[in-house]
């Protein structure tokens, strides 16, 4: 793919050039890009994976349309070659990540501080935690964002636990379109 800085001949052009495979677009930042037009056989039959990959990218444009104007892709978007509709398309296929849960100084009691470190390439919108023995629910509720630090969130225990053998916690980090990334440790 070529790309066309200062052109007058180019300037402003977009749209394919006549009855060419040239394509020329202009991008958010003013720059001429040209392309070949791509050319696809009509009897071709996508595998499974690929209807995967087109359904996802419909649901991601479908959420994108909404989320556009959302005053957080709104801002990413200005100074950056991508569009808010971009950035909102690239976070619904971006899945938050837990970085690390920390445990010390918790010894099953209640009140005690669990923090969970988690990113997303957008925002991380809520971290979930849950406290189980063997599938069953003992504790469970949302941790709150650090006041200084955008990774760190904090969940403060409720139930008291001590003593109670073969523990599990499980943290689940939630980004803007809903996407959960996950991460678990062993309490005993």
């Amino acid at each position: 793919m070529a790309k066309i800085k200062d052109n007058v001949i180019t300037e402003g052009l977009s749209g394919r050039l006549g009855k060419s495979r040239l394509v020329f677009r202009t991008g958010k930042n003013g720059k001429t890009t040209v392309a070949l037009n791509p050319v696809f056989s009509e009897d071709r039959v996508f595998n499974p994976t690929q209807l995967a990959q087109q359904e996802a990218f419909t649901q991601a444009t479908q959420y994108a349309k909404v989320a556009k104007v959302n005053p957080l892709y709104v801002n990413l978007a200005q100074g950056v070659d991508a569009s808010a509709y971009n950035l909102a398309i690239a976070d619904w296929f971006g899945q938050p990540k837990v970085l690390d849960i920390n445990t010390d100084g918790w010894t099953g009691g209640i009140g005690h501080n669990i923090r969970i470190k988690a990113q997303d390439d957008t925002q991380v919108t809520r971290v979930r935690v849950v406290i189980h023995q063997d599938g069953n629910i003992l504790e469970q509720g949302e941790a709150v964002p650090s006041e200084t630090d955008g990774l760190m969130w904090t969940y403060v225990t409720t139930t008291n636990l001590m003593g109670t053998p073969g523990l599990q916690l499980d943290a689940n980090a939630y980004d803007l379109p809903g996407n959960v990334g996950a991460s678990s440790v062993s309490l005993n």
